[in-house]
């Protein structure tokens, strides 16, 4: 059995006579030695399949995925450039948060920004949750909404119905699809 060190001697000796340098004969694709994951697009609602390259818990690439029956390995433009919205060095880390009467914003962290929504979200339903009325059960909030975008899928827009709807009793719920 050949080692891939093997076939690397096997490949120089064939090309000695030929105008290659080593360098040239070293070079391999980015994506050697990654772990390829299928994922799914974040831009639209269609669901395009993606391969995610890691490496050392680093995404390397990502790119269509040709087995999908859904884009068979093409990309929109958006989903095209998927890699450089995970790796960007400019991406948003941390959200500006201005206190109630203050004149200045604040950098937050984002965890600090969920617990903050979560907080929220609980204490407007603590004091708004309608459960009846003339003695009519309602079970219901009217005092928050959700608006979903198009970048979810099925799925995620059934789980939020379920949440917002079944678990809180949210009405508004309204979801902002481009297809």
């Amino acid at each position: 059995m050949k080692t891939g060190n093997d076939s690397r001697v096997e490949v120089r000796r064939s090309l000695q006579n030929q105008p290659f340098s080593p360098e040239s004969i070293e070079k391999s694709p980015r994506t050697r030695g990654t772990t390829k994951v299928e994922s799914i697009c974040p831009y639209c609602a269609v669901g395009c399949s993606q391969l995610i390259f890691t490496k050392n818990g680093k995404v390397i690439d990502i790119e269509g995925n040709p087995e999908s029956p859904i884009n068979e390995g093409t990309l929109c433009p958006k989903g095209a450039n998927t890699y450089q919205l995970a790796v960007n060095p400019h991406r948003i880390t941390k959200a500006m948060y201005r206190a109630p009467y203050s004149d200045h914003w604040e950098e937050r962290p984002l965890d600090w920004v969920l617990d903050r929504i979560a907080q929220r979200v609980k204490e407007t339903r603590d004091a708004d949750f309608v459960e009846q009325r003339d003695g009519t059960v309602l079970n219901h909030l009217t005092t928050i909404m959700s608006l979903g975008g198009a970048t979810m899928d099925n799925e995620e827009n059934y789980l939020i119905k379920k949440l917002f709807n079944g678990g809180l009793g949210v009405l508004a719920i309204e979801n902002q699809a481009r297809i």
